[in-house]
């Protein structure tokens, strides 16, 4: 009599924080806030708040992992900083490792700086991962029922949040500026404003940019809306595109678009760059 063979493969699901921002990151039934952990100034140790909101309990391993983010804004794992760029990982204890969390249960993971007087001023940055660890079934407890003479193949989504750890060490020197500024016309007639965001110093930036049209009578309208978009070290530009809200009302063939980028604190409010694109 044949047995049968379950093969499995593991399909990894990973969300990176620093695109498009939420209030808090969730992903797989896990919520984490905050969605970036800066320590800045001298703030040694913060915590994050991990949260089940699944029916089903759940366990999530946490270590680091290294990426670069390419001009288009997209990330890439590496193992090796790029020149320029540096790890933070090996500065930065944490605790716990894992958490086990039954449905709506929570727990807080602490991280702390250390040897931060050692460290050249900078700015130092990793992600912290965390990975859902499927549920395996034990041995003798297959379904009784189950065809014996068939090979059977299950895929696992494997569900991962990676967000952001920054260490920075000095005054900040950074400056923006938007260049490259075009409008463009989709094929469905939807409207994209492209942009390239410039960026120089020792740190990254990491804010909302609105976009607002300025009619020839002076009538304001805003047409488009991106929060958390962040330019890290080592990188100098970004290349962005914006779908812009094509409304009735909004002849994009007169007036300007006038562009902010601010950052994202309401205790410091800063402005990183303004623009306009004289429009047609």
């Amino acid at each position: 009599m044949f047995k049968s063979r379950s093969i499995v493969f593991l399909l990894a699901l990973i969300v990176f924080s620093g695109a498009i921002v939420l209030p808090a990151i969730a992903q797989g039934n896990l919520l984490v806030t905050p969605r970036r952990v800066v320590f800045d100034g001298s703030r040694r140790v913060m915590e994050l708040n991990l949260a089940n909101t699944g029916q089903d309990t759940a366990r999530y391993n946490i270590s680091f992992i290294q990426y670069r983010m390419t001009e288009a804004g997209n990330f890439e794992e590496i193992t090796e900083p790029d020149p320029g760029q540096n790890f933070a990982d090996r500065h930065i204890r944490f605790f716990p490792r894992s958490v086990t969390l039954a449905p709506n249960e929570a727990q807080t993971v602490r991280m702390q700086v250390v040897g931060r007087e050692r460290l050249e001023p900078g700015e130092y940055r990793s992600h912290v991962y965390f990975r859902a660890v499927p549920n395996e079934v034990a041995l003798g407890e297959e379904d009784p029922n189950r065809d014996t003479t068939s090979v059977s193949v299950r895929l696992i989504p494997i569900f991962g949040i990676t967000i952001p750890v920054i260490i920075r060490v000095g005054e900040s020197d950074t400056q923006v500026y938007l260049s490259d500024l075009n409008l463009e016309k989709g094929e469905n007639e939807e409207m994209y404003l492209n942009m390239t965001f410039n960026r120089s110093g020792k740190m990254s930036v990491y804010g909302d940019m609105t976009v607002t049209h300025v009619a020839p009578n002076g009538t304001e309208t805003q047409v488009g809306v991106v929060n958390g978009i962040a330019v890290y070290t080592p990188n100098t530009i970004r290349k962005f595109r914006v779908q812009l809200n094509n409304q009735a009302d909004v002849d994009f063939n007169t007036g300007k678009l006038l562009i902010t980028y601010n950052a994202q604190s309401d205790i410091k409010p800063e402005t990183y760059a303004t623009a306009q694109l004289e429009l047609p």
